[in-house]
């Protein structure tokens, strides 16, 4: 960052061990073949910068988010927070929880989805198999229907496991692909549409206070989340 400029991605709470940020939509949640800027060595510099911290900055990267998904994330400034909250997300008392704009409804108003996905890395693309297929990892959600308008919803999402596009495949799957999503939902969403995903909540134990932490982040005032009163983001973060 040049000297003087001010942080480009808000800062939520900061400590010593914790560095919780908003994720802008559209940036890389680290460096990528793209070589556009990405949220972990943008926060780097900003702390190298602002601390005046000679050699590399150490920050952990604990959990990710789609390019185009923005919301709450979660930085570990020491190895050894980083290594505990690793570990909440491997025993998942890491709770991530989502909001999503999703085509059409979803059969019940609320349930479980469990499918088995399996990644190709030649093409970045995750597809829901049958149990048992190689190189499939079980995906877990629970989500409810929060409200429904213009032939979409708005599901509040809780993830149980964090396998990659878990989100965005898991309701492809079941015939409700994300608004925006053109890699999932290509024959109902249009280019230049921005994906209807968002980190709305991180609740977790502080790595070496032990205190039970939660952290917000609302989804901006831009379609689709217009189609919903603010009302219902207030009342859904909880």
């Amino acid at each position: 960052m040049a000297s003087g400029a001010k942080p480009t991605v808000p800062v939520l709470y900061e400590d010593n061990h914790l560095l919780v940020v908003q994720k802008p939509v559209n940036m890389p949640t680290q460096e990528d073949e793209s070589k556009d800027p990405d949220l972990l060595s943008v926060l780097k510099a900003d702390i190298k910068q602002r601390f005046a911290k000679p050699g590399n900055v150490y920050l952990g990267l604990v959990h990710r988010l789609d390019r185009p998904v923005g919301g709450v994330m979660v930085f570990a400034k020491t190895s050894k927070a980083a290594s505990r909250l690793s570990d909440m997300v491997r025993t998942r008392d890491f709770g991530k929880t989502y909001v999503a704009v999703v085509r059409g409804k979803p059969k019940k108003p609320n349930g479980r989805l469990v499918h088995y996905l399996r990644k190709d890395a030649r093409t970045n693309m995750v597809t829901a198999v049958a149990q048992g297929s190689a190189d499939a990892k079980e995906a877990i959600l629970d989500y409810e229907v929060i409200a429904s308008g213009e032939g979409m919803s708005l599901v509040k999402v809780k993830l149980q496991t964090g396998r990659p596009h878990q989100i965005r495949v898991q309701f492809a799957s079941i015939g409700c692909p994300l608004y925006g999503d053109q890699r999932y939902g290509a024959h109902v969403n249009e280019p230049g549409q921005q994906i209807g995903l968002w980190s709305l909540r991180l609740a977790f134990e502080h790595p070496t206070l032990k205190e039970p932490l939660a952290f917000v982040s609302t989804p901006p005032r831009e379609y689709p989340w217009i189609l919903w009163d603010r009302s219902v983001f207030e009342a859904i973060r909880d």
